[in-house]
């Protein structure tokens, strides 16, 4: 028998695959984290790529606006503030003509306890900060992209402003390919409009996890910054730990496409064949502390299990399903193509979701190791259940017979599997 540690919620469980069927385990390749993550984003902001330094860019009299993410994501922009409003005090900008967009997209506003974690108290105390809100009545058009025919409609002290800076990390994301660069303007500072139009073509066969080229939401995206007129970027590339790796700055896309180098030379891993059954864990808390959360690992495992295979999901969820959207849409529509149509007619988020999970459905059973009741996970979610790991892969191997050839992944939300080819 091999042994795995798989990280479960704030602990671990141990799967014990026997010998002959265990292919191995898929573990990202990380890099540890800088030892002076400030002196890292200085240097970044010294050494800008393919564009100007800010301060040679600023002028005095400048209105400045600076994209920072919101509550769901993890980029420390308490890290990346303070040191470009340095910039720019050096460069003569007044701190009043200074304002921090929170690039909220569809989710509702950062709340003054939020905004403290995300940006510290120095940043609140020095400049103003507002959160994007998708329905304002005051959005500014400002063109339509010619791709994809997407109206743009941006947050308006972003649009009038006359630098525009985006903060971010960057990251997978499942269809827009990489979290960072443009995704700081759409969907972060966005309309709703906007939004929706480009987010329902993530019914495209190339709108997936680490897939650039041909993705039409990727394309859409950077051409929505390329209207918005994005003057600089600073990105960091982080590890599970949340600790920063690298820092980029300087031209949306020049710096972006270093970034998706590091993210990939992490987190992308090569190996030569699919199993029956992928034991995935999301990477414990805080990646498990829901479904909503916890599916990503799902989305990994795909990419390595064998069509009519079995993934193990094990995944403590002490939250539950985690977004009401995801557990309406589970319940309401009852196959992939009314899903589809709804993702096209009317885009919400969370919906996309129970589109992902269905479409799992039709090619792999999964078995769901966690705290949440049964009933939730069987009835509304379609999953099977099990109570401990080894009971599931016991499970597992009645269903696709005993030779099954198993993978295991203990990192599943930060891993990118692929399949050699040639």
């Amino acid at each position: 028998m091999v042994d795995v540690w798989l990280p479960y919620g704030k602990t671990e469980v141990c799967v014990r695959v026997p010998t002959r069927s265990f292919l191995g385990s898929i573990e990202p390749v990380e890099k540890p984290g800088v030892s002076d993550a400030e002196a890292e984003i200085k240097r970044a902001l010294r050494e800008p790529m393919g564009s100007e330094t800010l301060s040679d860019i600023v002028k005095p009299e400048h209105k400045v606006a600076i994209v920072a993410d919101d509550a769901t994501r993890p980029a420390p922009s308490y890290l990346m503030v303070p040191p470009i409003l340095d910039e720019l005090d050096n460069a003569g900008v007044e701190d009043e003509n200074i304002t921090v967009v929170f690039g909220c997209g569809m989710h509702k506003a950062v709340t003054h306890e939020e905004a403290v974690k995300l940006l510290g108290e120095g940043v609140l105390n020095r400049v103003k900060v507002i959160s994007h809100d998708c329905k304002a009545q005051d959005l500014i058009y400002i063109g339509k992209t010619r791709k994809h025919g997407t109206k743009v409609y941006l947050n308006r002290v972003f649009a009038e402003a006359d630098v525009k800076i985006l903060t971010g990390d960057a990251c997978f994301h499942y269809y827009a390919g990489y979290g960072g660069g443009s995704k700081s303007v759409l969907p972060a500072v966005s309309g709703e409009e906007t939004i929706k139009h480009n987010h329902a073509m993530l019914l495209h066969p190339k709108a997936k996890t680490g897939v650039l080229e041909g993705n039409p939401i990727h394309e859409d995206m950077v051409e929505a910054a390329k209207l918005a007129k994005v003057d600089f970027v600073l990105n960091v590339v982080t590890n599970s730990k949340g600790e920063v790796v690298k820092a980029f700055s300087g031209d949306l896309e020049q710096a972006f496409y270093e970034e998706v180098k590091a993210v990939d030379g992490m987190y992308r891993v090569r190996v030569d064949r699919r199993a029956d059954i992928v034991v995935v864990s999301p990477g414990g808390h805080p990646s498990d502390v829901n479904l909503f959360q916890a599916y990503k690992g799902v989305d990994s495992a795909l990419e390595v299990v064998k069509r009519g295979g079995v993934i193990i999901l094990v995944a403590e969820c002490p939250e539950g399903h985690g977004n009401q959207v995801f557990y309406d849409w589970m319940v309401k529509f009852k196959d992939l193509k009314a899903v589809e149509r709804a993702i096209k007619r009317n885009f919400v988020l969370g919906g996309h979701k129970a589109y992902y999970l269905m479409k799992a459905l039709q090619r792999v059973q999964i078995i769901l190791v966690s705290s949440m009741p049964d009933y939730y996970a069987a009835n509304i979610f379609k999953l099977k259940t099990a109570r401990a790991v080894n009971d599931a892969l016991n499970e597992a191997f009645s269903i696709v017979g005993k030779k099954a050839k198993v993978w295991t992944m203990p990192y599943g939300n930060f891993t990118m599997p692929e399949i050699k080819t040639g």
